[in-house]
Order: structure tokens, then C-alpha cells, then sequence
């Protein structure tokens, strides 16, 4: 498994509508794997390979929840607008990257505007955090801030992608580890039974926003959406909370919050990896979706569905995921490009 690629992917800077840095990577690693990469009008990438049987579009997501400068104050420091959805209560003093329009990167705390602890009533310790309330500090004087910052200027987490036991962490797993999954899918494949378009995907974090351009632009008839799931098989909820686990294999969505996945293309997915002896596990997703979401109803619809690698932690700075997870997702996409047009989905 190329974990530096995965590395280099997870700890590239991208929120929505700044993917550039990512889309670089994916334009070079595609080179090889597909037989023409174009870059559409909104920045979604599109590698197409192949020819004959199914069009089928593979969409994975580059962009990671983060901020803009939404102001500079007077005495330098920065007040944020947040792009995507971040749980405020996993914000408290963490380090962030500030990228200006200069090409630097500036370290800075995120931190919340507040008295020190030992300082606080008892009420104001116990109030809940809203996320305008955050600020960043550079630890530099208001010109000198002035000068090297601007609003609109990109921040994001200062986090890297590490290892722990069997499992890999990361600031945005969500959802570099997908993107990874169709290069390395597209690498592992034997011959093709069907024509493939592989998207990399911008500002799905706000809105399915490349996704819905570039499906209408490729016009499938199979779509797969490839995203992290949650994984809460951890303290803090239930059993039937979970809705996955890591470590017990790739997730096939039945359903989330933006689709119900084709049931026949479910069928199919789920066939081959049991034939395959592929770990699997089935998902259903109470809150919250993916790009299947707008895939699913480009132009006249398609047959779509969504191939989740199990996360925990999502949209905090720590996301984690299992290599087992990992490499099964990669093996049941590559098996199923090589098998698509076997599947009969007629209703």
C-alpha cells in the first residue's frame, strides 16, 4: 500500500474552492493510469480510460472542511469563516496552517475567545462554543499581519497523516482516503469491460457542487460515489449507532441522507465481494451524504450507489481509518470495474 501517496494527498491543503494543490497530485498520479485527464471549468479532474460496455463515473471529493479569513482584526488576529461542517466543541486549541495569497504558509492557534480557565465563573466555563467565536493567532504584530494576510486566505488544519496500531490518522481523511482508493483501484484493475470516468471532485463539503457539473457533463449510466462513513463503534453511543466498524471491511451505502442506492447495483457490488472473499459490511447512514447525492440525478438519472471506507472521528483533526477498510475498498472497485456490465439492473 503507497501510504506516502496517501500522505501526500491527506496533508495537501484544499477547502472547498481551493482545491488547486490537491488537483495538482491527481492530475500527476492519473498520468499512466487512464488515457486522457482534462480539468472542467469548476476544477473537477476527470481521467477517462477505456471504451465500450457501461459508462461509469467513479466521483471522489479533494476538498476538506476548513476556513476562509473572514477578518483581520486591529491587533492582528484573525476571525474565520467556517467552509463545511466542523463540530465546534473539537476545535479547542488546535494548530492551523494560514495560506496567504503570497504562497506562504503561517502557523497559528486556533484558539477560543475567552478568559483563561483560571479565570472563568462557573457559568462561562459551562457555555457551549459557537464557532464564530474562534480566532487565530500568529503570533506576529498587526502590520506585520496586515501585510501577509488578506481575506479569503485559505486556512486549514496543521495536521499529518500518522500511524497508530493497525490504523492511519489524518486531518482529512474525508476524503483523501477516497480519492486515494480510485487512483489505486484504477491501478490495480486488470482489463476494463467498460468505460470509466473518474472524477476528482470539488466543494462536495458545501453542496455536491462538482459533482453535479461534471455528472452532467459526463452523462454515466453507472454511477459509484466514493466517500468516508462514520465509523461510531467507539464510547460515547450505542451499538445500533455505529454504523460501521473499521477494521470489518469496505462499506456498500444502502442509504444516507442524499440517496438510496440502486438496489440491483447494490446486489451486484455486494455479490462480488462475497465471491471475492472481500470483508464487507452494509451501511445505512441516518445524517449526512456524498456525492452519489447529486450523481445519482444527472440528466435523466443513473444506476448509482456510494462505496464508503468506515471513519472515525469524521470532521475532526484526528479522522482514523483501518488499512483492512482500506485495502478492501480498493479491491472491491477494482474487481467491480473489471465486472460491470454483468450486473442486470433493470427495474
Amino acid at each position: 500500500m503507497n501510504v506516502a501517496l496517501l500522505k501526500e494527498l491527506a496533508e495537501a491543503p484544499g477547502i472547498p474552492g481551493r482545491e488547486e494543490r490537491v488537483r495538482d497530485i491527481v492530475r500527476r498520479e492519473m498520468k499512466g493510469l487512464v488515457d486522457s485527464v482534462t480539468t472542467d471549468a469548476m476544477g473537477n479532474v476527470i481521467g477517462r480510460k477505456g471504451s465500450g460496455g457501461p459508462r461509469v463515473m467513479l466521483a471522489a471529493h479533494m476538498d476538506e472542511i476548513g476556513f476562509f479569513v473572514r477578518h483581520v482584526e486591529d491587533k492582528g488576529f484573525l476571525r474565520l469563516q467556517t467552509v463545511g461542517g466542523f463540530d465546534a466543541r473539537q476545535l479547542f486549541a488546535q494548530r492551523v496552517l494560514v495560506h496567504t495569497r503570497k504562497g506562504e504558509s503561517l502557523r497559528g492557534v486556533l484558539t477560543y475567545a475567552t478568559k483563561p480557565t483560571h479565570l472563568l465563573s462557573d457559568s462561562e466555563r459551562n457555555k457551549s462554543p459557537e464557532i464564530t467565536e474562534f480566532f487565530v493567532d500568529v503570533g506576529m504584530g498587526a502590520d506585520a499581519v496586515k501585510e501577509r494576510v488578506s481575506v479569503g486566505d485559505m486556512v486549514t488544519m496543521d495536521r499529518t497523516l500518522e500511524e497508530v496500531g493497525d490504523c492511519l490518522i489524518s486531518k482529512s481523511m474525508d476524503n483523501r482516503v477516497s480519492v486515494f482508493v480510485m487512483l489505486e483501484a484504477l491501478r490495480k484493475a486488470g482489463p476494463l469491460s467498460c468505460e470509466v470516468a473518474a472524477v476528482a471532485t470539488v466543494q462536495e463539503e458545501v453542496g455536491l457542487r462538482g459533482a453535479q457539473t461534471a455528472a452532467f457533463s459526463v452523462d454515466p449510466a453507472i454511477g459509484i460515489a466514493l466517500d468516508t462513513t462514520i465509523a461510531a463503534d467507539h464510547p460515547g453511543g450505542t451499538d445500533a449507532e455505529a454504523v460501521t466498524r473499521i477494521g470489518q471491511g469496505t462499506a456498500i451505502k444502502i442509504m444516507d441522507s442524499s440517496i438510496i442506492s440502486h438496489p440491483k447495483l447494490i446486489d451486484h457490488m455486494r455479490s462480488l465481494a462475497e465471491g471475492a472473499g472481500i470483508p464487507h459490511q452494509m451501511e445505512i447512514l441516518p445524517r449526512g451524504g456524498t456525492d452519489g447525492g447529486t450523481l445519482q440525478r444527472a440528466r435523466g438519472g443513473n444506476v448509482c450507489m456510494t462505496l464508503s471506507v468506515p471513519t472515525r472521528y469524521v470532521h475532526t483533526v484526528n479522522e482514523m481509518i483501518h488499512r483492512k477498510d482500506l485495502q478492501a475498498t480498493i479491491d472491491l472497485l477494482a474487481l467491480y470495474l473489471e465486472h460491470a456490465p454483468e450486473g442486470d439492473y433493470a427495474l
